[in-house]
């Protein structure tokens, strides 16, 4: 019996069959995965960022899940906007994004509106009436938006006129200071005694004559906007009830009566921040009252602070060579730029990452900034929060005063391997500064009326922040201004305004929006290469001021021989001996071999930092292809085993 039968399927063929097979059900697995992921958990997400710079903060969360009232969050947009200039676009998108992940997690408090204000319509006069900021994008003259309103249950309004791409690290912290003051309307009380102008200068306004009014410290503008700023005489014998945290900003001559002010404050249970310095750049670069700047910029409070505890020595600055800021060079020097190391950014270990105030940080700069200790047999608990590197040294304040010289500074440099701190908490029970009682009132004054029962202990545990430098609040070292169509925009550079506030808000009781204040930037520095480069240009000053010193002793030992000094004399003109002559030629043939040495230390230089900058491309460029090569061909050889051990 014969008969036919119908050939098998090849072996290629039924691989490739399974392989297609394999492809849909993958495809269709992960549709499903996608399906079931957005409808259980639509927000969740994966934040890989080493500062996690996609995730809202503990204190946002804790803001919009505390709201009691509804807020109303108005986001005006021109759609025109994005087309024109595609960054805007992405940004806002990214600004939405975040606004309804803060709808979300308020649990419904929060209604999110989003609007495009068109030419000549009603939207846009309300984008007008909430105060936002239209910008011409051509030459036509119209305005497009790109701003935020706010309004509460008792139409309290606040607003962000305009979304800078430039504040993009601080989004999250403007969005939530916007909930936050609509949903706090009752703001603690900060007083602020200080002897520099942190609200402006009136006398440089008087001297301008109709100019431009000098504008308020901007550390100052952001405490405003979230405290009750209240200014306290520098004469003032009682700091009034109220105020919650006092400010005393650079204290120079106080009396005592009003140093015992300050001291009841402290023992009554007030917060304080004590901000002295032994050479204020700020105050030395504003005329005084004679029209010149004054000649001793230093301010202390020892009469307070050594009774606390704490050491504040006024005759020495810290330098610091990691983060020294570059600055001009003398128009003499070789070099273009050198590193100024009385100037200087804290980073990294220099912040306190463990306390609230700081952990959040970034930068923070200081300038010609005292150090602090504690004092000998002192009991209170003393907790540095900033600190210089471990290259760091101490100098006279001489050094900076009147036109200091950078570059000798640094050739004279020489790290003592210590942290000098330069802020630091303080806490714990405290004596009064005045065992015996208040002092007698100023001549010609009398007390006040209300005047407090004095008290000798602080009552419970005291608490205070006490920082070597008061030109950390300057703005030319933490903040830059600009004008953007009329309206001042300030973008900080360092983190030094977060701190103020950081502070004040733990003194204040709510620690919020201290998770926020300062998130981190996708731009991070080469600090290998910067650290190379800040050695290599210290060991060259060093060498170029060896250099120095060594022609200026040749110069005048050849005076000194052309004068026939330590020669023999013969008719009235000086007469070289052999002696004499070989050793000029031997301090000539010294000059050349450190000059030598010299451009061998900026070849060095140059080659350190190239060699450096060529594997960090070769890293980060060609590290991710080969790690992926290598996986690939990691598993075409597991796979062929596995084919190998499944035909066998």
């Amino acid at each position: 019996m014969s008969g036919t039968s119908s050939p098998s399927p090849r072996p290629g063929t039924r691989r490739i069959w399974s392989s297609a097979l394999g492809l849909v059900a993958a495809a269709a697995l992960a549709i499903g995965v996608n399906m079931l992921v957005d409808r259980v958990a639509p927000r969740a997400r994966v934040d890989l960022t080493q500062q996690h710079l996609y995730t809202l903060s503990d204190g946002t969360k804790s803001v919009l899940r505390g709201l009691q009232d509804p807020v109303t969050l108005r986001l005006f947009y021109s759609r025109r906007l994005g087309a024109a200039v595609p960054a805007y676009g992405s940004y806002a998108e990214r600004v939405r994004a975040m606004l309804e992940e803060y709808v979300a997690v308020s649990g419904g408090k929060i209604q999110l509106e989003v609007l495009d204000p068109e030419p000549f319509s009603e939207t846009e006069d309300r984008a007008l009436a909430f105060g936002m900021q239209g910008v011409p994008v051509d030459q036509s003259g119209e305005q497009i938006y790109f701003g935020l309103a706010g309004s509460n249950l008792l139409d309290d309004e606040r607003s962000i006129p305009f979304f800078q791409p430039d504040r993009e690290r601080f989004l999250e912290f403007d969005l939530t200071r916007l909930v936050y003051e609509l949903s706090n309307p009752r703001r603690p009380v900060v007083g602020v005694m200080s002897t520099l102008p942190l609200n402006g200068d009136p006398r440089m306004m008087m001297m301008m004559r109709g100019g431009p009014a000098p504008q308020p410290f901007a550390v100052m503008q952001t405490l405003r906007q979230f405290y009750a700023v209240q200014d306290v005489p520098l004469d003032t014998q009682r700091i009034p009830d109220d105020v919650q945290v006092l400010m005393v900003v650079h204290p120079q001559n106080l009396s005592d009566a009003t140093q015992y002010a300050i001291d009841q404050f402290v023992m009554r249970g007030g917060k304080l921040m004590v901000f002295v310095d032994p050479y204020s750049e700020g105050q030395a670069s504003r005329p005084g009252p004679g029209g010149r700047p004054p000649t001793d910029t230093a301010s202390q409070l020892n009469r307070l602070l050594n009774a606390w505890g704490v050491d504040a020595p006024s005759e020495a600055v810290v330098l610091d060579l990691r983060g020294a800021w570059r600055v001009r060079a003398n128009p003499t020097d070789r070099v273009q730029a050198v590193d100024y190391l009385a100037w200087f950014n804290l980073q990294g270990d220099s912040i306190n990452s463990s306390e609230v105030a700081t952990a959040q940080l970034n930068q923070v700069t200081v300038a010609s900034a005292g150090h602090l200790r504690r004092r000998d047999g002192a009991t209170v608990e003393f907790v540095p929060l900033l600190q210089s590197s471990e290259r760091s040294m101490l100098a006279n304040v001489e050094r900076v005063r009147e036109n200091p010289d950078p570059a000798r500074i640094l050739a004279e440099f020489r790290p003592e391997n210590l942290h000098r701190t330069i802020a630091a908490r303080v806490r714990g029970e405290l004596n009064s500064a005045f065992p015996d009682g208040p002092p007698p009132p100023p001549e010609g004054s009398e007390r006040p009326a209300d005047f407090p029962a004095h008290r000798a202990h602080s009552d419970g545990a005291a608490n205070l922040v006490v920082f070597a430098d008061a030109d950390l609040l300057e703005d030319r070292f933490w903040v830059r201004t600009q004008d953007f169509f009329g309206q001042q925009v300030a973008t900080p550079f360092s983190d030094n305004g977060s701190l103020v506030a950081n502070i004040v808000d733990t003194f204040a009781g709510g620690d919020a929006l201290i998770s926020l204040r300062s998130r981190g930037e996708s731009i991070r520095p080469f600090t290998v290469v910067d650290d190379i480069r800040r050695d290599a240009d210290a060991r060259f000053r060093q060498t170029e001021r060896e250099l120095t010193e060594r022609l200026q002793q040749t110069e005048r030992r050849l005076r000194e021989l052309r004068q026939g000094q330590g020669g023999e004399r013969g008719q009235g003109a000086a007469v070289i001996t052999p002696e004499q002559r070989a050793e000029i030629d031997a301090a000539r043939a010294q000059i050349l071999q450190t000059r030598q040495q010299l451009r061998a230390v900026q070849l060095d230089l140059r080659r350190d930092i190239e060699r450096t900058e060529v594997w960090l491309r070769v890293v980060n460029i060609a590290a991710v292809p080969l790690l992926l090569a290598f996986f690939a061909i990691g598993l075409g050889i597991a796979r062929s085993r596995r084919r190998s051990a499944a035909r066998s």
